[in-house]
């Protein structure tokens, strides 16, 4: 098991003890049970069924709140001032001027977060309230999710959401199955099924006999391992295993199933969901981390600065005391340490104004606004299900503008998950689906059977169906009904269908709408309605379908007693066993083709005939396949192979899984803004990668990498570079190409080992199996890896700098797993694409967590459902889908949208406007605080370094209240560089926001090295003006001087707001003037006779503006003063923007000359006829229980004696004709088996020394891309002005400097056709092994203990079977069920009693139409009844 791989034994011993002990119907032992605490103190072992979500209470709201506002080191900053303000003796302004705007920012602030944490607590007591039954004592009673504990036994019906992680005892279904929806944990909509153990099934049939259950469970600790679980059940002295396959997890949706009883085994934040949902994180932006660096940075000036003017306060001193002996601070007795140790602090007061507590005041406001123009965006809002976009985060907006990393889930996110039928092919000729027919009449009147809803009509193809004259068109639709595992089921007058994939129930459903109408089946037989005939047709043997195979085939005798085999599946598989390819088969592959680049889901069907004679050998082969006790599922594969040759192709179907509108263009705008969007789900790998295709996220010229092309290419990139990688910048030198790279979660469960938290599943004792795969498949995946190893050998041999240092110092700093995680992520973030399939919630989480680790970019989830919650709080910015899978994703969420297309707008629009408005509000309140009050430094040369301030205390007051105030406010409110429209239309005007480049550090220091110059030429270009204007009429009193600065440095700022701002309205016109006319008026205000008489120390600067004012001397000054700082900097910026143009043109030209010089080949994958994109499940379907018989009910007179009184002993041990195995997982999967083996140390490998599925990352299961010598001749030549493709450039490197690549593929096409297999031991492609051996976690896996010694009779049987096929042991698929084998007989507990409620009125016993199978199958499915 890839996944499960222990690093060394220690761990192993660890984690596989069973320390989680439940007994049933035991509360009292649940309660006492205690666990390691804190000191004296012991935490109970087993919690409660109640969760909390939130993120405060009542009493830690305040605490906590506080903590995390001070992690603002502006906060912290403007409390240290205050705490100096309160003492008298350095305070230069009262201490409440600077904390009532505190408490203000603080209450503003937490304001925000608790609204945010109260819809979390109502969210929190909606879930907890929900009712379900409980056992106590003698019967169910209803009570809420919160009163469930470890231990109790629950009762749930149909469309029940099971309330925490519960051990399934037994089920009202046939061998007590229990269909489950688990659409919010792995994204899934089709039903899975879940099965009791056989111990419980047959014993526990009544109230009673569950009320005295008292069996114990012992099993592993609570974990996050979604789709794992080891325990076993302890009742009367015997010992049962269980697995994840009688577990009902919480947050699962009961289907198709009336009554089921499970025993809870983890309750609350125990379960499985909730260890995954992670925790809330304190999201902070990069401009918020910044501004706190800087905070600190300005801080540390102020102190250098206020050291400085202390130094040149006590070299003055003497000097000071001496000359102006009148005044106060001349008079001070305090000596010369302790008078500059309170100028110190007097300065750092006066100057602490150079981090204005106002900026971070409007910034809240300006956040809010920005919010509430999400909220009221109109084009954001979606009217069909009246769902606005919203933003519940206030804090976040100009992160939306920095977007790099998008993390999207697939199902609900960027599909609609409905599967409908679009498109066929039938003996070559294409029906489409006619549009606008549906809704004027329905066509299928005729057929009493059909779906209402079937969304296709083609008139031509229905008139062929109801003439029933062709032969090939009457074998198509009835393939469709025939080959399948679907199981049906009659509501009142309609068929259900239950499928185990979306897909089939969507070509079922078509046949059914042609009249082959699927009706019923039973554990050998299957029922059709044929154009109104009802035909019974023989089940000789059901091969079902996984993604190995590829394909699914059913051997049915029919009505006239010919023999028929129908096949489906994916064209790759079933192409290749066609008896003859003639102009049919030539015109459906081109209709693949089309289908393909139409981004549908292709299935290619085919049948043949079988002789009596060829079905007798064959049964009897099959038999002895299924006898084997080992290798037996590799030896079934290998005898259905030989059955399926030599088919007769009868056509194509093709499914279009629907995406939500707008999401193709969606993503293609937001790549061009520089995007990189991954999907990252739990669906299987095939749906995936085609819904990659459909919303153009991949596309047929990309070099689609897997895992073993991944580990390809990073083994030749170290050895070709001889070192280990280096710390940064591991592949960043690597040539750019049109890459994408698809992984399951095995292959991710490796690399996450720095990151993960929680021990690895018990694995001890359990024997890991290799895959079957197809003959010849191992031998085209190794060639393919091959070739791809060698494009980067050729494409990386410039990495080798002779001159390039090594990092070696660095590397030992780093463990060989954060290596390897940062080779990856790099990687990774070279391709334009990336899909991660088959992962958990928490995997998803860790993913993000990872790609931030190493990529320190700004990340976003998007997600619908519960099994996102993980991945939206970790990402730096989590989008919830109000969906159909709940609310879970849109509680944890910060913004709310309802369509997936509404991201472009909100991040291309909202979030770079967003972006734009505080960067540029940042950089222009930096630089006018700088530029007003940087005088006062200026000041303190001519005033003694006394601290004496400047300016009139109510200037200072007012300055960042009104005065500058209201034109930045409307900058960050409503500026727009461009409109929302052209926003769009060149979405490459997003990478600024990526970059930085709005502000950074080089935009601060610009910003202040701005500000200061204003202040310099403010205060010394009034100086040496104000020295030749002395006198009565003068400007050389300090008022006067004061006021003339002032403003000019409030004017300045004006024209500097007004030259930035690009967007004008009446609204920021009407800001300007309003600023200055504030100015005027409160300035006339406070500088009035009448309050100076009220208080003249208050109101000192009495008529000082009007004075300076009336004097034409003075306007001029204040005009020279703002025209300077006005054209400086208007030339500056001229200067170096056309500097900044000359050096593009250069870099552009240089750009054109090297690529004129070496130009790059296009890279394109071998062949656009991809292979089919069909759903294939990871498992077998339901075949094994159809032929099994589990699922199926029994005929009444079967076994009439039988009550649920009176059940049999339980089985021990399964029936020899179908033992039982516990599923395992192979660190190969689906690898090629008959040529890998364990490499051998050597420095280089031949064929037998190949690497094996063994030593690689994870398993492969996708189809390779190469064409076989029969397909490739069919291949037209790739003219000379065509892109080159992939296999042209893999094989552009000759053997020798003299041997052409034509000679090359000629002598490789020969040497494939010889021998079968290509001998790499006499080939010059020799691969090295340096990477096999250094590469951590790439250790050989030990030999199975069963390949030893095989039993003799194994072996007979073995013998008699084909050759060619290998010696692994039985692969099962990962992280899927298998069936507990139990006999085909009604459930006992079809007829148990269940509890219901006191007004419901007790059940007709006669059955009803909505009793299951009543209609599907023959027989009833209750005993005794007729």
């Amino acid at each position: 098991m890839g996944s499960l791989t222990y690093r060394d034994h220690q761990d192993d011993d660890k984690n596989t003890a069973f320390t989680w002990e439940v007994r049933a119907n035991n509360r009292a032992f649940q309660r006492q049970a205690k666990e390691g605490g804190f000191f004296c103190w012991q935490n109970r072992k087993y919690k409660t069924n109640l969760i909390h979500t939130a993120k405060y209470n009542v009493l830690s709201f305040l605490p906590l709140n506080l903590y995390e506002q001070f992690h603002r080191m502006s906060n912290v900053y403007f409390l240290l001032i205050i705490i100096l303000q309160t003492i008298p003796e350095i305070s230069t302004l009262p201490w409440f001027t600077l904390f009532a705007p505190l408490v203000c920012l603080l209450l503003i602030r937490a304001t925000r977060d608790l609204v945010d944490d109260i819809g979390r607590h109502r969210s929190d007591r909606t879930v907890n309230n929900r009712p379900c039954q409980i056992l106590l004592g003698k019967g169910f009673l209803w009570k809420k999710w919160k009163n469930l504990c470890v231990g109790d036994v629950v009762c749930l019906s149909q469309d029940s959401i099971v309330p925490a992680d519960l051990l399934l005892l037994a089920s009202t279904e046939p061998s007590s199955l229990c269909y489950v929806e688990t659409a919010d944990i792995d994204g899934e909509t089709n039903l899975k099924f879940r099965q009791a153990p056989s111990v419980t099934h047959h014993e526990l049939t009544s109230v009673k006999k569950m009320s005295s259950f008292q069996g114990t469970v012992m099993c592993e600790a609570p974990n996050s391992r979604m789709h794992h679980f080891v325990g076993r059940l302890e009742w009367n002295g015997r010992k049962y295993p269980l697995d994840i396959g009688n577990l009902l997890l919480r947050g699962c949706k009961i289907r198709n199933t009336d009554t089921c009883y499970g025993l809870v085994i983890y309750a609350g934040f125990d379960t499985k969901i909730m260890k995954n949902c992670g925790k809330i994180h304190l999201k902070r932006t990069k401009l918020d981390l910044l501004m706190n660096k800087l905070v600190i940075l300005i801080f540390l000036s102020l102190v250098v600065i206020s050291l400085g003017l202390m130094v040149g306060f006590a070299v003055t001193f003497s000097e000071f005391r001496e000359k102006h002996y009148y005044l106060p601070a001349a008079r001070q007795s305090r000596g010369l340490v302790t008078e500059s140790f309170f100028i110190f602090w007097g300065f750092v007061i006066l100057l602490s104004v150079m981090v204005p507590m106002a900026m971070f005041i409007i910034a809240e406001f300006i956040y809010l606004g920005n919010s509430v123009f999400i909220n009221w965006d109109q084009q954001m809002y979606y009217e069909e299900q009246d769902i606005p976009a919203k933003a519940r985060s206030t804090s976040l907006n100009d992160h939306l503008g920095q977007v790099e990393y998008i993390f999207s889930d697939k199902t609900g996110t960027l599909t609609q998950n409905i599967m409908t039928f679009n498109k066929c092919c039938i003996a070559g000729r294409i029906y489409g689906a006619h549009p606008g027919v549906l809704g004027a009449e329905n066509p299928y009147q005729w057929n009493q059977f059909a779906y209402g809803k079937f969304p296709f009509y083609n008139k031509e193809l229905l008139g062929l169906v109801r003439t029933n004259k062709n032969q090939t068109v009457r074998e198509f639709w009835r393939l469709l009904a025939l080959c399948h595992t679907v199981m049906v089921h009659e509501k009142g007058s309609q068929l259900l269908y239950q499928a185990a994939s979306p897909d089939e129930e969507a070509l079922v459903t078509a046949a059914r709408n042609f009249g082959y109408v699927f009706l019923s089946r039973t554990q050998d037989t299957i029922t059709l309605v044929e154009l109104g005939v009802e035909r019974v047709y023989q089940v000789l043997a059901m091969m079902d379908f996984n993604s190995v195979r590829k394909r699914m085939s059913v051997l049915v005798r029919t009505p006239e007693g010919s023999i028929c085999l129908y096949t489906k599946g994916a064209d790759t598989v079933i192409l290749e066993r066609l008896r003859k390819r003639g102009p049919v088969e030539a015109t459906t592959e081109e209709a693949l083709f089309t289908f393909a680049q139409q981004t549908l889901r292709t299935l290619c069907l085919a049948s043949k005939e079988v002789s009596e004679d060829e079905l007798a050998e064959w049964q009897r082969r099959h038999q002895e396949a299924s006898l084997l006790l080992q290798n037996r599922a590799q030896a079934l594969h290998q005898v259905y192979n030989e059955m399926e040759q030599n088919l007769e192709l009868l056509g194509v179907t093709a499914i279009e899984d629907k995406l939500q509108d707008g999401v193709p263009d969606t993503i293609k705008c937001l790549r061009k803004g520089n995007i990189r969007v991954w999907v990252l789900t739990g669906d299987k790998q095939e749906t995936a990668v085609n819904i990659g295709f459909a919303c153009q996220l991949l596309s047929e010229n990309m070099l689609i990498l897997e895992e073993k092309d991944i580990n390809s290419i990073l083994e030749t990139y170290w050895e070709n570079n001889n070192l280990h990688p280096r710390k940064k910048g591991l592949l960043r030198s690597l040539p750019q190409a049109r890459m994408a790279m698809v992984v399951n979660g095995e292959f991710l469960d490796q690399l996450l080992l720095s990151l993960r938290k929680e021990p690895r599943a018990l694995v001890q004792n359990v024997v890991v199996d290799e895959a079957w795969q197809e003959p010849g498949l191992g031998r085209r995946d190794f060639l393919n890896a091959r070739r791809i190893s060698m494009l980067w050998r050729n494409l990386g041999g410039q990495l080798n700098s002779p001159g390039q240092p090594r990092e070696e110092d660095e590397q030992t700093q780093e463990c060989p797993e954060v290596l390897r995680e940062r080779a990856f992520v790099e990687l990774a973030s070279r391709c334009q694409a990336v899909i991660c399939c088959r992962v958990t919630p928490k995997q998803k989480a860790l993913i993000v967590a990872l790609v931030k680790k190493y990529q320190q970019v700004v990340t976003l989830a998007i997600g619908d459902g519960a099994n996102d919650v993980n991945m939206i709080k970790t990402a730096d910015i989590g989008v919830g889908l109000a969906g159909q899978e709940g609310m879970q994703a849109v509680q944890n969420s910060d913004y709310v949208l309802a369509q997936f297309c509404f991201l472009r707008r909100l991040l291309l629009v909202h979030g770079r406007w967003s972006y734009m408005r505080i960067c540029k509000f940042l950089r222009y309140f930096i630089y006018k605080t700088l530029a007003s009050m940087m005088v006062q430094i200026w000041f303190a040369f001519y005033s003694g370094f006394t601290a004496q301030p400047l300016y009139e205390g109510w200037f200072l007051a007012l300055f960042n209240l009104l005065y500058s105030t209201l034109p930045i406010l409307y900058i960050g409110l409503f500026e727009q560089d461009v409109s929302a429209e052209r926003s769009l239309q060149m979405p490459e005007l997003y990478v600024a926001g990526q970059r930085d480049q709005l502000f950074n550090y080089g935009v601060f220091l610009q910003a202040v090295a701005h500000g200061t110059a204003t202040s310099l030429v403010n205060f010394f270009v009034t100086l040496l003006v104000s020295q030749n204007l002395a006198g009565p009429s003068g400007l050389g009193d300090q008022q006067s001087f004061a006021v003339l600065v002032a403003l000019s440095g409030l004017l300045s700022i004006t024209v500097e707001v007004v030259l930035i701002t690009k967007y004008w309205t009446v609204l920021s016109l009407l800001t300007v003037v309003l600023s200055l006319s504030a100015y005027g008026l409160l300035t006339y205000a406070t500088q009035s006779y009448l309050l100076f008489r009220i208080s003249p120390v208050t109101f000192p600067f009495l008529y000082a503006d009007w004075n300076v004012l009336s004097r034409p001397s003075a306007l001029l000054v204040v005009l020279l003063n703002v025209s300077i700082n006005t054209l400086l900097p208007v030339a500056v910026r001229i200067i170096v923007q056309e500097l900044s143009k000359a050096r593009k043109k250069e870099e552009v030209a240089l750009g054109e000359d090297i690529l004129a010089v070496e130009p790059m080949p296009q890279l394109r994958r071998e062949s656009s006829r991809r292979r089919s994109s069909y759903a294939f499940s990871h498992r077998e379907g339901y075949a094994s229980l159809i032929t099994q018989g589990t699922s199926l009910r029994r005929a009444p007179g079967a076994n009439p004696e039988v009550t649920y009184e009176s059940v049999g002993e339980p089985q021990d041990e399964a029936p020899p004709e179908a033992p039982r195995t516990p599923k395992r997982m192979s660190l190969g999967d689906r690898r090629p088996s008959v040529e890998a083996a364990i490499p051998s140390p050597d420095l280089t490998l031949s064929l037998d020394e190949a690497p094996g599925p063994q030593q690689a990352w994870g398993p492969r299961t996708r189809e390779p891309r190469t064409l076989s010598p029969r397909r490739r001749s069919q291949t037209p030549p790739v003219p000379e002005e065509a892109p080159v493709s992939l296999p042209q450039v893999l094989e552009l490197a000759p053997e020798s400097e003299s041997q052409l690549p034509e000679e090359k593929e000629e002598e490789e096409e020969r040497v494939e056709r010889e021998q079968g297999l290509l001998d790499l031991g006499s080939s010059p492609w020799r691969i090295p092994l340096q990477f096999w051996r250094s590469w951590p976690h790439a250790w050989p896996r030990d030999a199975h203990p069963d390949r030893e010694d095989a039993p003799p009779a194994a072996s007979a049987a073995r013998a008699s079977l084909p050759a060619g096929f290998g010696e692994a042991p039985t692969a099962e698929q990962p992280m899927e069920v298998e069936p507990w084998p139990v006999e085909v007989e009604p459930s006992p507990m079809e007829w148990l009693p269940v509890p219901l409620p006191a007004e419901e009125q007790p059940r007709d016993p006669r059955p009803s139409p909505s009793d299951r199978g009543k209609e599907s199958f023959p027989f009833s499915n209750k005993p005794g009844l007729a």
